[in-house]
């Protein structure tokens, strides 16, 4: 019963996760082409920076942003925040309830770091709490107003997060508390930065007190870096769904490559709705998940040498010790109420069914079993390999 609570719990505040996601990205991506697309010219009145007309929905919209603030402050002004925090909520849950409450299985890897789940879980807020202020005291520090180098020593230092985390947690573990070490910086810039510059400057509005343009300006940085993060913060939080990535021996490395090919993408399109064309970014972006595509599989391990026939019997025996604790129509980890994704190895036409995604899983990587709690060996992930290869062909 009560697994099978958390397992509803986990599917709702999930969903939740996806939803307030897509509503915080699309506003981002939103605003910064409405502000790359605001046009002025004589007709425009003082102290208005540009505007814009569009027609969606078989209406017309006119757009107007003001330099500094509007002569008249409205009664009705909405703020863009609920979308943040609420995906930083939910996915601060997600966090707790699959790899805070499950640490021995999600997070831990004792073949890395043999932790304590109290000693992981404050690893790894302390990655959460450490990479935020970094980052506040690089963007307070005269670095700060060089956007490109602020941009190349930020990208450094997650690569370095990466690389730490890959060290010392489950290749799961690591890189979702990557993507939430970005994702934390992300909130924090609305929530700590943002959000309360905007209120000093309606404040100063409304006590009729000259607003301080630096207010604005610190807002609208902070604006843009998160723009730039949203593509590879997006690529972490699904990144468990490719063990050829994350449980590669230079995983890190990989993760940086498609990290720095999000961004450039997304530079493209930023460039583009300013009204400036320059496909060859786009391209270098292409070419970055290229090369990343094509060093993970020039670098990936030969498969053992594995003499003589490997027998069903043999597979069916390793799967058992490794698998079916999870893998079963009745699993018998507490962790699991249910076979993930519902893949079961109970039958030889469930191993058989299932061989290419247990190939891919133990074989071509070592993403299964979950932290390896069983001890599975090399050995019996290459005959594993072997068994699988004859039957292919």
């Amino acid at each position: 019963m009560t697994a099978d609570l958390l397992a509803w719990l986990n599917l709702g505040v999930r969903w939740l996760h996806v939803i307030a996601g897509i509503a915080w990205i699309g506003s981002s991506f939103y605003f910064m082409w409405l502000d790359a697309r605001l046009k002025a010219d004589e007709t425009t009145p003082k102290g208005v920076q540009g505007d814009l007309w569009a027609v969606h929905g078989g209406g017309f919209y006119h757009k107007r942003k003001y330099l500094s603030v509007p002569p008249d402050m409205p009664d009705d002004l909405h703020w863009f925040k609920w979308e943040a925090y609420t995906t930083w909520l939910s996915g601060s849950a997600l966090l707790v309830l699959i790899y805070y409450l499950g640490a021995p299985t999600y997070l831990i890897d004792a073949s890395r770091m043999d932790l304590a789940s109290w000693q992981a879980i404050g690893i790894g807020l302390g990655f959460l709490a450490g990479g935020w202020i970094l980052y506040d005291a690089l963007c307070r520090s005269p670095l700060g107003q060089r956007l490109r180098l602020f941009g190349v020593v930020w990208f450094l230092i997650l690569t370095g997060a990466g690389f730490a985390l890959s060290h010392i947690f489950s290749s799961r573990g690591a890189f979702i508390h990557l993507g939430a070490i970005i994702g934390t910086v992300m909130v924090a810039n609305v929530f700590l930065v943002i959000i309360p510059n905007q209120r000093k400057i309606v404040a100063a509005m409304l006590a009729g007190q000259p607003v301080d343009p630096a207010l604005g300006k610190r807002g609208k940085m902070r604006s843009v870096h998160n723009n730039y993060m949203t593509l590879p913060v997006l690529f972490l939080m699904v990144s468990n769904h490719y063990p050829m990535v994350i449980d590669h021996s230079l995983n890190w490395l990989l993760v940086a490559g498609i990290g720095l090919s999000g961004v450039t993408i997304r530079h493209f399109f930023n460039r583009r709705n300013a009204g400036v064309s320059e496909p060859m970014i786009l391209v270098g972006g292409v070419f970055i998940f290229l090369m990343v595509m094509l060093v993970a599989i020039g670098t990936k391990p030969k498969p053992a040498e594995v003499a003589g026939v490997v027998a069903f019997s043999e597979v069916q025996a390793i799967i058992r010790k490794h698998c079916i604790a999870c893998h079963s129509t009745s699993p018998t980890d507490p962790a699991f109420a249910m076979a993930p994704n519902g893949v079961a190895y109970d039958t030889e036409a469930d191993i058989r069914r299932y061989a290419p995604r247990i190939h891919e899983r133990a074989v071509a990587t070592d993403s299964m079993p979950l932290g390896n709690p069983t001890g599975m060996t090399a050995a019996e992930r290459a005959r594993l390999g072997a068994w699988i290869q004859a039957e292919a062909k």
